[in-house]
């Protein structure tokens, strides 16, 4: 497995971790912003991150029927996870700004489930995606994601397996620091898409 020096070094690597001013999907602004696609753009680079979290994966989590990630930034690490792991792997897609199972895929009364994703700050992401495994009559076994910036306060009250954990502040809109609000501030995420 990869160390969280090795990691660090493959996120600067790619340009997967930014410097500025963003808006995340969960509407907080945060002065650094971590890019899964740059890092997945560079399949030999992100193999590397992928294998490491697969490893602790297979480590947690015994028996895994099913990977479900929610689209965007989930769709190619959980691909890449479930490749790894040889498992089956579905994602969700918004259909009117709520996630939705579509192109026949399926999620089996008392499967297994482990969501995976790109990066987790609030988890609202991943909770939406759990609320369709419950739906289903399936079971969440965890969750798992390369990057984990929620520092503990994620609304996600189970494990979360990480390649990586950072410690990247976040702020609401009306508590910026001043350097912070200087700053012209963009929107990288898909959630509005």
């Amino acid at each position: 497995m990869l160390s969280l020096k090795e990691s660090l070094k493959i996120l600067k690597e790619t340009n997967a971790l930014l410097e500025g001013h963003f808006i995340l999907s969960s509407g907080l602004h945060s002065p650094k912003y971590v890019q899964c696609a740059q890092l997945m753009s560079k399949p030999k680079m992100a193999q590397k991150i992928c294998k490491s979290l697969s490893e602790k994966i297979k480590n947690e989590f015994k028996d895994v029927d099913l990977i479900l990630s929610p689209a965007m930034g989930g769709i190619i690490i959980g691909y890449e996870i479930g490749r790894l792991l040889k498992k089956e792997t579905i994602f969700t897609e918004r259909v009117n700004g709520k996630f939705k199972l579509r192109r026949d895929f399926l999620i089996k009364k008392k499967q297994k489930v482990l969501i995976v994703e790109d990066v987790i700050t609030t988890g609202k992401s991943s909770l939406e995606c759990s609320k369709l495994v419950e739906k289903s009559g399936a079971k969440i076994i965890g969750y798992a994601c390369i990057i984990d910036r929620s520092e503990g306060r994620s609304l996600i009250k189970k494990k979360i397996i990480s390649q990586v954990k950072l410690d990247i502040p976040t702020f609401k809109k009306d508590d910026l620091p001043k350097k912070l609000s200087s700053i012209k501030a963009i929107k990288p995420g898909s959630r509005n898409l």
